[in-house]
């Protein structure tokens, strides 16, 4: 039996990124489950959206979220209200 690679992780940095680009020493386990969270929390929040990927990246006190959806009038809405409805959530 040959020993296993895990996909993914064999191939970030070449052919794929990064899903969370941020660093922090101390509160590393709170950012991490707070990403989590997010995942999970837009995820169930635009399940029609069709959502490919959702990367997460930090920078000192802001936060920018990028979601890729094959149907991004879902998550956008009329006039950009879907987009204010989730920031308000």
């Amino acid at each position: 039996m040959g020993q296993k690679t895990h996909p993914i992780g064999f191939r970030l940095g070449i052919v794929r990124t990064w899903n969370s680009k941020w660093f922090e020493d101390q509160r590393y386990r709170q950012w991490l489950h707070e990403d989590l969270r997010l995942r999970r929390f837009l995820k169930k929040e635009l399940l029609n959206a069709s959502i490919s990927e959702i990367t997460i990246e930090r920078a000192a006190n802001k936060v920018k979220i990028n979601i890729f959806s094959a149907r991004p009038g879902i998550v956008i809405g009329k006039r950009g209200a879907g987009v204010e409805a989730l920031k308000r959530k």
